[in-house]
This record gives structure tokens, sequence and C-alpha cells, in this order.
């Protein structure tokens, strides 16, 4: 691990070479260069960083450790938007945070992290990373050289190096109350560049779900991607299948619900990144009619980003319906040339799409089970006679399918006519909803089709008479 971590280092420092000064670290002599900005030359105040962050930042200072924010949090107070969270990371190893804040609890095998809790508002402090000389008990990769397990820990000089991009990278000292860059990160700033530290497929290899937070960070910081960093995703693509479902439907999550999910969906198709994660949806998309499927899915992703601008809350289950929705179809439309009859073709078709789809993003039960209920009450729309439409809208999906009727119908792949007739059913009276739901009546008699029929058999002769 040591070769890896000079090896990235010697990557880096052309990126180090303006604006260099030498660092005194409290814990020993200069061993880095880095580029200090004081107060003065930046935007970041404290008035802006949760009061809680504070508490641990000055109590870690106060007990002899070092207290930085670092990732996130400070990249988004130079961009000048409000942080989600708060991260700190600091010298004290996660036993030793512990033992300063009573209310913290130790997390994850992986990464060991220490969250001190602030009744739901939750600081996450994490020790400097540091570069074992060899695997242990601490560190472990895989063949690939994926991190397994990366509990080693060091210096603010060595955690720089595993970092993973350049504006994530800067530290906010509350000594001094100045930023701390090692890469090159505050020149990135500046130039909107999002670039990897260090050799971009290595990194990618050490976590190929690098490649989506890129994805996502470019988009949602507006922000370019390097041209390295292009080139490595472009070729390391398939290593997302090697990471465990769950945790790529978790990143998912992220990337579609975050309120730039269409941007992010062409940026994932052009990378190659999309098929991984729903290769039954790519391969749909290859087969297009009138614009179908593709539509769907823009305008499914567009009524999520618009319904985060509002505020409203949006529910995953109805936007991975839409992305499932056409591979669905497909299947069902399959089963029912081979005889299959339309709610059991759906059916089997949803089952088995979903037991695809699991192998590569793990949906949870109650996803998966809210997605089936809203595909199988899409051929339930086309009964609009008898009792079944007042049964239907009893439905506790019955809002969810509605809104998947409109979207197929806005999109080319519904009947229009269908939509509208059950959206005046839902305003009607229980009068006109009663009449809506009539038999259409024979043009001979006038009577409906239904009520004939039962006056045939009322005065049909008996032939044993």
């Amino acid at each position: 691990m040591k070769t890896i971590l000079n090896f990235l280092k010697k990557i880096i420092k052309p990126v180090l070479s303006r604006g260099q000064v030498s660092v005194q670290n409290e814990a020993g002599p200069a061993t880095a260069h880095v580029k200090i900005y004081t107060r003065a030359e930046h935007n970041i105040s404290r008035a802006q960083i949760s009061e809680n962050a504070l508490k641990v930042l000055y109590r870690l200072q106060k007990e002899g450790y070092e207290a930085y924010l670092v990732g996130g949090c400070v990249r988004d107070l130079l961009l000048g938007r409000e942080p989600k969270d708060f991260d700190v990371v600091t010298n004290a190893d996660p036993d030793q945070v512990r033992k300063v804040f009573r209310n913290c609890r130790l997390i994850g095998r992986r990464f060991r992290l220490a969250h001190v809790c602030f009744g739901r508002d939750i600081i996450e402090v994490a020790t400097f990373r540091g570069a074992g000389e060899e695997q242990n008990d601490k560190q472990v990769l895989n063949k690939e050289g994926r991190l397994l397990r990366d509990n080693v820990y060091g210096t603010i000089e060595e955690d720089v190096w595993r970092r993973d991009f350049t504006v994530n990278a800067l530290y906010y000292n509350i000594k001094d109350f100045s930023v701390v860059d090692f890469v090159g990160g505050m020149a990135d700033h500046k130039t909107g560049t999002l670039r990897l530290i260090g050799d971009p497929d290595m990194r990618f290899r050490e976590d190929p779900v690098r490649m989506l937070r890129a994805v996502r960070f470019a988009v949602k910081l507006g922000f370019k991607l390097d041209e390295a960093c292009e080139k490595a995703i472009h070729n390391d693509a398939q290593l997302l299948a090697s990471i465990p479902s769950a945790r790529l439907y978790d990143e998912a999550l992220k990337l579609f619900l975050s309120g730039y999910a269409l941007q992010t969906f062409e940026i994932l198709r052009h990378y190659g990144l999309f098929q991984v994660l729903f290769p039954a949806t790519e391969n749909s998309l290859a087969i297009e009619e009138d614009g179908f499927p593709r539509l769907l899915l823009i305008k499914a992703l567009e009524n999520s980003d618009n319904r985060i601008a509002e505020g409203k809350t949006i529910t995953a289950y109805f936007l991975l319906a839409a992305f499932l929705w056409e591979p669905v179809r497909l299947l069902a439309n399959k089963k029912m040339k081979q005889g299959e009859i339309e709610f059991v073709a759906y059916q089997d078709a949803a089952s088995e799409i979903i037991a695809s789809q699991i192998r590569s993003t793990a949906l949870p039960r109650h996803i998966s089970m809210a997605m089936r209920e809203v595909w199988s009450l899409q051929p339930k729309f086309n009964a609009r006679i008898g009792s079944k439409p007042s049964r239907l809208i009893g439905h506790p999906r019955f809002r969810a399918g509605y809104d998947f009727l409109l979207l197929r119908s806005e999109t080319g792949g519904g009947d229009p006519e269908l939509a509208e007739w059950w959206t005046k059913y839902q305003h009607a009276s229980e009068n006109e909803q009663r009449k809506m739901t009539q038999p259409p009546r024979n043009p001979q008699n006038g009577k409906s089709g239904r009520k004939r029929s039962y006056q045939r058999k009322a005065t049909a002769p008996n032939p044993e008479v």
C-alpha cells in the first residue's frame, strides 16, 4: 500500500506546484506541501456551520486533538450552499472519540466511524486515514484492488491522499478558521472541475461506486468531469457489477431522488453506467416506437425533479416502476401471445423482471410490492362497466396507479381517452358515476345490452312445455 501512496503523490505533485508552502503539524515536523487560505481569503463563516458541529470541533480541540471540517460541507460552504450535513475529521481514533463524547456510538466495519448524536442531528467523526505498508486485518483489498476494509489510521497529510475528489479534500481548521488545501481543490472550485485525486483507473478499482459519485457531484454542482476521469469511467463502467446490489440500490436513490434526476439519467447512459444499474431498462430503450418508452422515462424524471423543487414528497417505487414498466410490458405481451390471459401475463412478467433487477440493484420488498401493485392496476383501468370502477377507486394504490396511467397516456404508451374518462369519473357525483358505468344502450330498443339479455332469458319459451 505504501507503494500505491508514493505513486499517487507523484501523480498529484504537479497540481501542488503553484502557491505551495510548508506546513508544520503539531504532531511533528513539516511532512507535506500545502496551501493555507486564511480567513480573509475564503467565504466560510462560523455562522454558517451547524451549532452541534462547532461543539464537536471545539470539544476535540479542547481535549488536545486536531479537528477539521472536511468533504462536502466545506465544498458546499465555499459555493454558498447550505450543507446537508457536517463531517468532522480528527487524529483521535474512534475509541478516543467515544471517551470524549458520552452521546457517541461507533458504527461501520468497512470504515470505522463515530457518530456523535444530538437528538436527531448526527455529526459524523472520522479518524485520519493512513497508508499501511501491507494488507492486514485493518486493511483488506480483494483481487481486483477494491477496498473491503480500511481502518488504518494516520495523519492529515496521509488522509488527504485517501479522499476521492480534489474539491472534497479541503479541510476547514477550527483553530484559526483557515482552509487547508493539499491537492489544488480551491483552484478546481474556481474552474468548476471535478478531478480525482490520483490515478482515476486505480481509484475506481479501489471503489467502483466512485464513478456514480462523480456523476452525482458533477450534475449537482454543475461541474465538468476532468478528461482523465471521463476516460476511466468509460473503461471501467462494468466494475460496478462487482458491487453488492444493496449498496447500488442506495446509490441509485441518491442519484435519482436528489432533484437532478433527468440530467443524471442522460449522463449515466452516456458513460454506460445506467446499463449496469438497470440492464433490462437499457435494453428496452433500444426498441423505440414514436419516442416511447424514452419519453415515459423523461416525463417521470421531470415530474420527480419538479416535485422536489416545489418541496413536495416523492416516492421511490413510482419512479422505479416507470424505469421497469417497458420491460414488464414487453414480456407480458410476449406471454399473452403464448396464450396467457392479460392479468396473469402481467403478474408473471412483473415477477420475472423484478427477480432479474434485484441481481443488479436490490429492491426492498416493500418497494417491489408497491411497484407490482401499480403495474397490476394498469389492465384493470380498461374495465369501466358495472361496479368494477367503484371498487378500483377504493384500492390503496389507486392514486399511484392513476398517475401512472396519466404518465403513459401523455407519452404515447396509453389511451388518452381512457385517462380522460378516469379523470372525469373521480370528480363526478354518485349519480353521474352510475350513468358513466352503465352498459352501452342498444340503438334498436334503447335498452342496455345487459338488461335486454336478461329479458330474453325471462321470456324464452320452455322447451319442456
